[in-house]
């Protein structure tokens, strides 16, 4: 499985990159502006910004993410 895990403070996400085709609707939706596309994957480069409101788990249509506030 090609799950990759970020941590900053209380925060954690995971995304499965099997599951993830790059869609974007994670960045898009995130008010923070946590995440890119890298290589056509998803990465939270700004984890430290997340305000827990978990649209990037919601907006995944893969259902590729998980964060800690959703648990």
């Amino acid at each position: 499985m090609s799950v990759k895990e970020w941590t900053s403070g209380e925060v954690t996400i995971k995304i499965d990159y099997e599951k993830c085709i790059g869609h974007g609707d994670c960045a898009e939706g995130c008010p923070s502006s946590v995440y890119e596309l890298q290589d056509g994957k998803a990465v939270p480069v700004n984890i430290g910004e997340c305000i827990q409101c978990c649209a990037c788990v919601r907006n995944c249509p893969e259902e590729a993410i998980q964060h800690s506030a959703d648990q």
